[in-house]
């Protein structure tokens, strides 16, 4: 089994605590975009790096390294309180909250109070980006915070949403990094002991694309003086190796205690050799560099780079451990450049909070060569299992998997199976192939993933045969079929986005029910020599085009396998909501979710729809979330998976919801900020619901 466990230097802490048929199908089109288509020690000197390398990382597993620490009884995770002041709501990425005013009977009464439009907000039509807002409002200090892509916080009152205060980083809006303009919102802290009259006893941080990490008084919206440089860290500063790009800050750090812990996010699929992934715990009250995480190799990091986290983090706060989605390596469809052992890369890596030393790390993807990086943080749960009481954690993956190991250990729940996989076809010079890859046997894959999708026969009669054409021409053996540079190349399934997104799984602690939205999308990969490739590229757009992979021997093109009217070749659905029992790892009921849309047309809703964004459960029984293509935020009965209500935002609501009470009432906030990957439609839109007074 490809895991290893490193002992901590400390043992852990223990804290107390509708539509005419063939016209409108014949204008159906998943998105043009996405069916043509998404990381100091106290005198401020650095502390020795942790490497992330175990002894031996080939023999060295969770069993064996098991320690007296680590077999201590474990402690449960904390109760939720009726608060939401973080990007999953809390540490532990349960999304849960543990308000039941809004019920499964009454929450089709759900109206809205209140709404905001920032103005921060761009279709890419101008001389501005496109614009992608994919912020949970947090809400903390009896404020609503929120960070927008133009990279400014907004203080709203809960109740209102009037204006408190708002700060301008005046941070350059270009698109350095990423094809948009991006923000995934806002982190908060405060003083465990705050002191009267001071200043920043309680802070809002808000990241940039060319990496500056700002500090600003929760309450004044002034920024902090004593954090780094007069309330801003340039995170750059520790680009110290093939800095071809800013570090940028697209994701809120995760709290944890007096940490930041501060990922990173990149440019997928452009170069060979890229900036290696880190992973920063910054003091929350100075800016101070902590402790620094290296997921690669020292040998591989100045010929290779990322396997960042660039998406949330997750953390045990009471066992002191913090939990990295690490990514892949680059290039992301080439390894020849990296055959080395890497098993910290396309990871879950636990790290001590503390010192950043590895704990454990359980390796899905080996030899990375799909870029199916790890693009959710694992959800942190206490569930009971053959009559045993287990610390576990759920990570969700793009290959539409969920592994469940124990939180503390690594080691598996249900059995996690090394199978043979395919090898390559002889076409792509200098690259190796991993024999085996992990796949869970509970909870079953939510994609079927070992036959060929089949041909929508609809698309494929339109289109004269052209769907059945390209499916002959496609090469897939499965799951893991690698990149070719034969015809019109490999069939990948689940596409690059995922098929299951960075929204990742929500948990209700009272019926140890886990929920996770999918995606369904069909893409072809191919590969081309470099100067086949000069000759070929013909552009790129968001996760759709020619990329050149630059300095590797081949570039890549990827696609949506769609026909010429846009049609998605493969059959509906095109994405599902699914809830599962965590004490058997059984489903319980799954479903489509969403609507496709385009130029105004809805499909019907039992084709569903792909999904950006997660759902959010309550202790009243009730499911919330957008994701859709529609622009539809809803709510689904938790024991049954009925939808129950829905509304209609301006744009996609590619976000995670929030749910906070305030003044004895229950919120619902949405954001509708669109996403160019799902559809052509974005917005500034935060809309709040609560039920009639």
């Amino acid at each position: 089994m490809p895991s290893f466990r490193l002992t901590a230097k400390r043992p852990f802490r223990f804290a107390t605590q509708r539509l005419a048929p063939a016209t409108a199908l014949a204008l159906y089109l998943i998105p043009a975009p996405l069916l043509a288509q998404e990381q100091q020690n106290d005198q401020g000197q650095d502390q020795p790096s942790a490497q992330g390398q175990p002894a031996t990382q080939e023999n060295a597993t969770a069993q064996e390294a098991s320690t007296p620490e680590a077999d201590a009884a474990p402690i449960p995770l904390v109760p939720e309180q009726p608060t939401w002041d973080s990007f999953h709501g809390q540490l532990n990425a349960q999304k849960y909250s543990p308000l039941d005013q809004i019920t499964a009977d009454n929450v089709g009464e759900l109206e809205k109070v209140w709404e905001v439009h920032t103005g921060d907000v761009a279709d890419g039509s101008g001389e501005l980006p496109p614009t992608v807002w994919s912020a949970t409002p947090v809400f903390a200090n009896d404020t609503l915070y929120i960070g927008t892509p133009f990279y400014r916080i907004l203080a709203l009152d809960p109740a209102t949403g009037d204006e408190k205060w708002s700060f301008d980083t005046q941070s350059t809006l270009e698109a350095l990094t990423q094809p948009a303009l991006k923000n995934r919102g806002v982190a908060y802290w405060e003083a465990e002991n705050p002191v009267d009259g001071e200043p920043c006893q309680k802070i809002v941080y808000l990241g940039t694309m060319d990496a500056q990490l700002f500090a600003v008084d929760a309450d004044s919206g002034e920024q902090c003086q004593g954090f780094a440089n007069n309330g801003v860290l340039d995170v750059n500063q520790w680009n110290d190796t093939n800095d071809r790009w800013p570090l940028s800050l697209l994701q809120p750090p995760i709290v944890v205690g007096d940490h930041l812990i501060l990922g990173w996010a990149g440019k997928d699929w452009a170069y060979e050799q890229a900036p290696p992934g880190t992973v920063f715990s910054i003091n929350a009250r100075t800016g101070e560099r902590e402790w620094t995480f290296q997921a690669l190799p020292e040998e591989l990091r100045e010929k290779s780079g990322t396997a960042n986290v660039w998406t949330h983090m997750s953390a045990d706060e009471q066992n002191g451990l913090v939990y990295l989605p690490v990514s892949s390596p680059s290039p992301n469809y080439w390894g020849g450049n990296r055959t080395e052992k890497a098993p910290l890369a396309t990871s879950t890596t636990a790290l001590d909070v503390d010192t950043g030393d590895v704990v454990w790390s359980r390796q899905w993807v080996h030899h990375d060569i799909w870029d199916y990086d790890i693009n959710a943080a694992p959800t942190l749960m206490d569930i009971t299992v053959e009559g045993e009481e287990i610390p576990a954690l759920i990570q969700s993956t793009k290959q539409g998997f969920l592994f469940v190991v124990n939180r503390l250990t690594g080691e598996d729940v249900w059995p996690i199976e090394e199978r043979p996989v395919p090898g390559g076809d002889g076409t792509v010079d200098g690259e190796v192939y991993a024999p085996t890859q992990p796949f869970p046997t509970k909870p079953a894959p939510l994609l079927d993933q070992a036959e060929k999708p089949k041909v929508w026969w609809l698309a494929d009669a339109i289109s004269a045969g052209q769907c059945s054409a390209l499916w002959d021409d496609l090469w897939y053996e499965g799951m893991y079929t690698p990149p070719t540079t034969r015809g019109e190349g490999t069939l990948t399934y689940p596409d690059s986005s995922g098929g299951v997104q960075w929204g990742g799984v929500a948990f209700d602690p009272e019926s140890q029910t886990a929920i996770v939205n999918t995606s369904h999308i069909v893409q072809y990969l191919k590969l081309y020599t470099r100067e086949d490739y000069d000759q070929a590229d013909s552009g790129s757009g968001n996760e759709v085009g020619f990329s050149p992979q630059e300095g590797a021997p081949y570039g890549m093109r990827l696609k949506v396998a769609q026909n010429w009217l846009g049609m998605p070749c493969w059959e509906p659905p095109y994405g599902e909501i699914v809830a599962l029992d965590m004490t058997t790892g059984d489903v319980k009921w799954r479903r489509p979710v969403g609507a496709s849309q385009q130029y105004g047309f809805f499909m019907p809703e039992s084709w569903g729809s792909p999904t950006i964004g997660g759902p959010a459960v309550t202790a009243g029984g009730v499911i919330f979330i957008g994701a859709s293509m529609d622009a539809k935020v809803r709510a689904y009965s938790l024991e049954t998976g009925e939808e129950l209500w829905s509304d209609q935002l301006e744009a996609p609501s590619v976000s995670n919801p929030a749910i906070y009470e305030y003044n004895g009432r229950e919120y619902v906030a949405f954001i509708g900020g669109g996403n160019t990957i799902l559809k052509q439609q974005v917005g500034d839109q935060l809309a709040v619901y609560a039920l009639p007074e």
